[in-house]
């Protein structure tokens, strides 16, 4: 098994035991034109750093060999979606305070890894080739507090 694989391998497998651990689990997407995010796809700042996608034990998404396929829901607009295991750049869960970064590489992610055939993929774009320098800073510390009064008078 090549390196690439074993890193997706292991990006898989943090992503379902923390799902299965706390009922939630974020992903950050980078950039690329093999990820489809429906018809919203990448807005704004998200093609420079990344779109994070938080999934949930009651969804229906799968994650096989090429990545995962789901019907996302943004706002109130569903859509389909197809994010390449190579693009995903981390896996992480705020409840556990557990983060997997990977590097995405400077070529983007394995081309033989496209979307299924349920999915039109169209070119909007090449990847910026700078390598990894998209990291996200997630502040686990601070914390919303809960009132004296919200939990019978004892500090939280």
């Amino acid at each position: 098994m090549e390196k690439e694989e074993r890193v997706n391998s292991l990006k898989r497998y943090v992503f379902y035991e923390l799902l299965a651990e706390t009922g939630r689990v974020m992903a950050l997407v980078r950039y690329s034109p093999e990820v489809v995010i429906g018809r919203r796809g990448f807005v704004g700042e998200e093609r420079k750093s990344g779109l994070t996608l938080a999934f949930n034990d009651r969804m229906k998404f799968i994650w096989d060999d090429y990545g995962i396929t789901a019907t996302l829901t943004f706002g109130s607009s569903p859509q389909k979606c197809f994010i390449p295991a190579g693009s995903i750049a981390a896996v992480y869960s705020p409840e556990m305070r557990v983060q997997l970064f990977a590097a995405v590489g400077e070529k983007g992610p394995d081309k033989s890894h496209t979307p299924p055939d349920t999915f039109n993929v169209e070119e909007s774009g090449n990847i910026s080739g700078k390598g990894c320098g998209n990291v996200i800073n997630v502040d686990f510390i601070n914390r919303k507090r809960v009132d004296n009064d919200e939990t019978g008078g004892e500090d939280a």
